[in-house]
């Protein structure tokens, strides 16, 4: 059973919220509570005075202010902390290696994720960037390794190195050189566009199309920002999720595509670059909004329960023995 001691002042209002989130948290993890008033013993006042209550479960010592989340991690990392990683050397072995991997990942998430975002949004660049520099069949594998996750699209795509960075269709409205205009190529030929890679005239395109730069763009931009605030903000409700991220989109989009299909007898349009991206980069800032601070609660939980398992792994490896002892 794990014990945990509460070391209380007056303020009886923080005390009783302390008893309570352990009471809420008991059924999933027993523990035994034991309390101790400071008022009683000097020596403890001046050890915890000012951070009362307190909480102290194994290893862990919580001082006000601290969430349920942090009782929960303290309490499950002090439950795990006396169970053995594994029986027998070679699995044992294994085991730590796997912690050890899944603690440095539970510290390090924010940076391998933001890491592997900007890659995915780069390479894209490289295939107009590698056409550019006289490297087709370098560009083609980018262009086919992403064609699977993007419709990949010239007129609602970027150009990279010609007269304009976008050539989007009439039906758009802008003010640039239409798609068909600056290629030859009839608007409506959909397998044309996506066959386009472009030329040294109008430039090459970016194997992602503009609404899906915008995505990765914002999650790459978010989530170098979560850094800043990962220990303060909350998730983002879902309903402002839906009201702020994929609305905006599913409007854009979804209007464009009902249009240009016939439903609902609606006149055809066509987004431009500016709407693809402004709604494509909010969903992508909305979307780690949401889900990057539950992540981090996660990570949080599991970095608690693993420091504890390799904390009593490493007291219970035995001393390494050498192979020829010292003459």
């Amino acid at each position: 059973m794990i014990q945990v001691v509460l070391y209380t002042d007056a303020d009886h209002a923080a005390n009783e919220l302390v008893r309570q989130t352990l009471r809420e948290l008991h059924s999933e993890l027993p523990h035994d509570l034991i309390e101790i008033d400071l008022n009683g013993d000097l020596d403890l006042q001046r050890k915890y005075g000012s951070k009362a209550p307190v909480v102290k479960v194994g290893a862990y010592t919580l001082a006000s202010p601290f969430s349920k989340i942090d009782l929960k991690v303290a309490l499950g990392a002090a439950k795990d902390a006396g169970k053995p990683l594994s029986k027998g050397k070679t699995s044992r072995s294994w085991s730590l290696r796997f912690n050890h991997g899944l603690h440095f990942f539970s510290r390090h998430w924010l940076a391998i994720f933001n890491l592997l975002v900007f890659v995915y949004a780069s390479l894209p660049f490289a295939a107009p960037t590698l056409m550019q520099l006289g490297a087709p069949g370098a560009a083609r594998v980018l262009y086919t390794a992403y064609s699977p996750f993007c419709h990949q699209l010239a007129f609602r795509s970027w150009f990279l190195f010609g007269e304009q960075s976008a050539y989007p269709r009439e039906l758009a409205g802008t003010e640039l050189t239409t798609f068909e205009q600056a290629t030859g190529i009839d608007e409506q030929d959909f397998l044309g566009s996506r066959r386009f890679v472009g030329n040294q005239r109008v430039g090459y395109k970016v194997a992602l199309c503009e609404r899906d730069i915008a995505i990765y763009a914002g999650i790459l931009l978010a989530g170098l920002a979560f850094g800043l605030v990962r220990s303060r903000l909350n998730p983002l409700p879902l309903r402002y999720w839906f009201l702020l991220g994929v609305l905006p989109i599913a409007l854009d989009g979804g209007s464009q595509l009902i249009s240009q299909i016939g439903l609902l007898s609606l006149p055809a349009r066509e987004s431009t670059p500016f709407l693809r991206t402004l709604t494509g980069g909010l969903f992508g800032i909305i979307n780690v909004w949401m889900a990057y601070p539950n992540v981090e609660i996660s990570m949080r939980e599991t970095r608690g329960s693993l420091a504890s398992k390799l904390a009593v792994a490493s007291r219970q490896e035995p001393p390494s023995t050498p192979e020829h002892p010292p003459e």
